[in-house]
């Protein structure tokens, strides 16, 4: 997603050494396109001795050769598309200047962080209302001039006054970078000023430093102000990230989802999307759980229960807006490893086009936490209606074998 008109499938690697590095830009040049040919933009955070820089810089030149893309000016006016930049690779960083700069000043200011953490996998998703309601790249002291060359979208933290930063040039664009805590509480104030930058410059959200366990925070507060390139871990797991995975199913996989218009347009007194609004309803969705099999198959007999068939129950609900964001679950059905639930569940939306439809199996344990058995989250923009078989993944994303719900989906 060069263009600001995209959301951006955007991940955290921590490297910590040169044999990682040059590991790491193999792999991404053997890989890269192999899911879809839409550019790869690399933002790697590495801090670099400068007699390294040099060699850095020469790797990442050397590697991807005629896939890595040169800017045609120092301050472009605008992004390519994404369309325009097929099977290339983009290096986003901050200029040496910027990064000595800000380098200077956190160590002026000192380092300190919130060492609290949102999301232990088993906990919910951090709830977006309430976060609304509280309220990279290679780093070089000096670089050596072929790197500075290469650098096709300029990245910066703000700097002074949040209004001043996040203010527009029609005579060049840039990458800002907001840690989610910052983010957090610029909503709270600036959320106009977020959208509006967010329509002709890259916005983009990264984990805060003290994810030591490579937990995850919700992606909406991001996506619904418009960041385009909201970045997670993805060492872990959990439902911030199973967000994440059902989000980019969109648009084939491809890693690019076009943002609706409703976050590229001005109205005529120069407001702008208000995610807090209240909307009205647009379209309701209507789901019905039949049933489910395939855990006798994946799974083995006393996986859930040692002496007795396991107590499914599943949980459907939609995540997006605050306004339409909500869980709901069925019935227990006890001794089966054959559920049927025949329960039907409705759900009005007022921004569907950024709603995803959430759906969890569990296993009711009585005396101790329930035990995980499934989950999907599908775009409610692209379901298809009607009656389908509904494959689950485990934790990490991966598919199972035999394990499907029998559902249907209609807007009515």
């Amino acid at each position: 997603m060069l263009d600001s008109a995209h959301f951006l499938q955007n991940f955290n690697l921590t490297l910590t050494s040169p044999v990682e590095l040059i590991k790491c830009l193999r792999s991404i040049k053997e890989h890269a396109f192999s899911a879809s040919p839409y550019p790869v933009i690399i933002t790697l955070e590495d801090h670099l001795t400068p007699d390294l820089q040099a060699k850095v810089a020469e790797m990442v030149v050397e590697t991807f050769g005629d896939l890595l893309y040169y800017p045609d000016s120092e301050c472009p006016k605008e992004f390519p598309s994404p369309e325009s930049l097929k099977k290339r690779i983009i290096i986003s960083t901050k200029p040496p200047k910027e990064y000595l700069a800000a380098k200077n000043d956190k160590e002026k200011n000192g380092n300190s962080q919130n060492l609290d953490d949102d999301e232990a996998w088993g906990k919910e998703v951090p709830d977006l209302q309430t976060v609304l309601d509280k309220v990279s790249a290679f780093a070089f002291a000096r670089s050596p001039p072929n790197y500075k060359s290469i650098i096709t979208i300029r990245a910066g933290k703000p700097k002074g006054e949040i209004s001043e930063a996040l203010k527009d040039d029609l005579d060049k664009v840039r990458r800002l970078s907001l840690s989610e805590q910052q983010l957090e509480k610029i909503a709270a104030t600036h959320a106009a000023d977020l959208i509006r930058f967010s329509h002709r410059n890259l916005l983009r959200i990264y984990p805060k430093g003290t994810r030591f366990n490579s937990s995850n925070y919700n992606p909406f507060v991001g996506w619904i102000h418009g960041a385009q390139m909201v970045a997670f871990n993805m060492q872990g797991y959990g439902r911030s990230l199973w967000l994440m995975h059902g989000f980019y199913k969109s648009n084939g996989g491809s890693g690019y989802v076009k943002k609706p218009d409703f976050l590229l347009t001005v109205g005529p007194n120069n407001e702008v999307f208000d995610p807090k609004a209240s909307l009205p309803i647009k379209k309701t969705l209507k789901v019905k759980v039949y049933m489910g099999d395939g855990w006798r198959i994946d799974f083995k007999k006393t996986h859930f229960d040692s002496y007795s068939p396991p107590d499914f129950y599943t949980r459907v609900g939609i995540a997006g807006v605050p306004a339409d964001t909500i869980m709901k679950k069925t019935k227990i059905i006890e001794d089966n490893w054959t559920p049927v639930w025949n329960e039907e569940f409705i759900f009005h939306l007022t921004v569907p086009e950024l709603a995803l439809l959430r759906i969890e199996v569990h296993e009711y344990d009585m005396s101790e936490k329930d035990d995980f058995a499934g989950q999907t989250c599908l775009p409610v923009s692209e379901l298809r209606l009607g009656i389908r078989a509904v494959p689950l993944f485990d934790r990490k994303g991966i598919q199972f074998n035999s394990v499907k719900l029998l559902m249907r989906f209609e807007f009515v």
